[in-house]
């Protein structure tokens, strides 16, 4: 039990390159005579398995104490990897839109970023529940893309663009408010 959300942290890590293998080189998994529908269907699976592995690794650390800075450190760094080969599959595939993804990743990379200097300076900026909508909004519009049936999975991708946006903003005043403290 004690290295389980890190065991959760790795299985994402590869998740995600199943993911993009799978969405980019289905045809090597799938017979012809399967529906490509079933690729769909098949990457919206990994993705979502791969995101509850992401709420439940915090979740187990969190009630039974077992934070460790290995979590601390590929817990972020597995989320990225998965929103990152969503997005490259998405893109290839053609459902979405060049700039939304470049928006959405970089906000992300400059909040990485943001968060090293603030590891850094000693300073702490707790995570908001901004954060949390904007991963909750990314999450159902790239499921809705990678499953390819519901036609507001763009609408729901800007959606994400603008929480993006708008968390990134929060986090970075909050950020700038703590140092003046």
């Amino acid at each position: 039990m004690k290295h389980l959300p890190n065991i959760l942290s790795i299985s994402r890590i590869f998740l995600a390159v199943l993911l993009l293998f799978v969405a980019l080189h289905y045809e090597v998994i799938l017979p012809a005579y399967v529906d490509h529908s079933w690729v769909n269907y098949l990457t919206c699976l990994i993705f979502c398995i791969a995101s509850l592995t992401d709420f439940f690794d915090g979740y187990i650390a969190r009630v039974y104490h077992l934070g460790s800075r290995f979590g601390e450190v590929f817990d972020p760094l597995a989320d990225k990897m998965l929103i990152l080969s969503a997005f490259i599959a998405l893109i290839v595939l053609e459902r979405a839109s060049p700039w939304a993804v470049f928006l959405i990743l970089s906000r992300e990379f400059f909040i990485t970023g943001l968060r090293v200097m603030v590891a850094g300076s000693g300073t702490s900026v707790a995570a908001s529940k901004t954060g949390k909508y904007k991963t909750g909004m990314q999450i159902a519009a790239i499921a809705f893309l990678l499953a390819d049936f519901f036609p507001g999975g763009t609408i729901l991708l800007w959606l994400a663009v603008i929480l993006t946006l708008y968390s990134g903003a929060d986090y970075t005043f909050k950020y700038y408010k703590s140092l003046n403290q």
